[in-house]
């Protein structure tokens, strides 16, 4: 017998920069969480309203424009729980009195649906990814063959590096990789693909992948697979 995982997560592409807006939501409860709220407000809402869901709680990944322009449309529509890590809390210095503040490796119970808060800092000091059993929603970490920048305000390359290099360390490659925008050659991938042929994902050493973050990459629309070089004896 297979067993179902108790949610089901609806995707929405919206916006000028190819967000991807997620909806979490609790078959048993009906409540929804709705990750990254941006753009078209009234989409989501009816979005959640079509499925009979209530929303109930927002989660940030990060705190970039792109990403929370519509917090405050829906806080006022739904008087929903904000959730963000503490450490983006203190970069984003906003609704201070607002959010329940998080670690990395606390958890969210949504239901009878659990999500684990990853902190994976790099694109900001307090980047979160926040997994449900096999899916993992990447913000601007991890792309579809790419990584978030780390030259806006509180990026960081350094960080980046470390934060992909203990994802791929951690996650299975079963994993199901779902990011914050629409920039790959498919929208979500597996981790396995991505160790395979992403190429921030293919640095033995920070500094390399500092100068190549920094200074070497252009990003292509779409981002495109770059097999992992091959190892020659020496």
């Amino acid at each position: 017998m297979t067993d179902h995982p108790p949610y089901t997560i609806h995707a929405l592409e919206l916006g000028q920069m190819s967000n991807f807006i997620y909806l979490i939501h609790d078959r048993a409860s009906n409540r929804v969480a709705v990750v990254d709220p941006a753009w078209d407000v009234p989409s989501i809402i009816a979005s959640a309203e079509r499925h009979g869901m209530r929303i109930t709680d927002i989660l940030l990944t990060h705190s970039h424009f792109d990403h929370i322009n519509g917090v405050d449309a829906l806080l006022n529509h739904s008087d929903a729980q904000l959730h963000l890590l503490k450490a983006e809390a203190a970069f984003w210095n906003r609704h201070a009195d607002l959010p329940t503040l998080h670690q990395g490796g606390d958890r969210i119970k949504l239901g009878e649906t659990d999500i684990e808060i990853l902190h994976t800092p790099g694109h900001t000091p307090g980047s979160a990814c926040y997994r449900l059993g096999d899916q993992v929603l990447t913000g601007d970490t991890l792309f579809v063959f790419g990584c978030g920048r780390c030259d806006l305000r509180g990026g960081d390359p350094e960080q980046m590096y470390h934060t992909l290099r203990r994802l791929g360390e951690r996650l299975p490659g079963g994993a199901s990789i779902r990011p914050g925008h629409n920039y790959g050659v498919t929208p979500s991938s597996t981790m396995s693909d991505q160790l395979a042929g992403n190429p921030f994902l293919h640095f033995e050493d920070c500094a390399s992948f500092v100068e190549y973050r920094t200074h070497l990459h252009d990003r292509q629309e779409p981002y495109q697979p770059e097999p992992r070089p091959r190892r020659h004896p020496g």
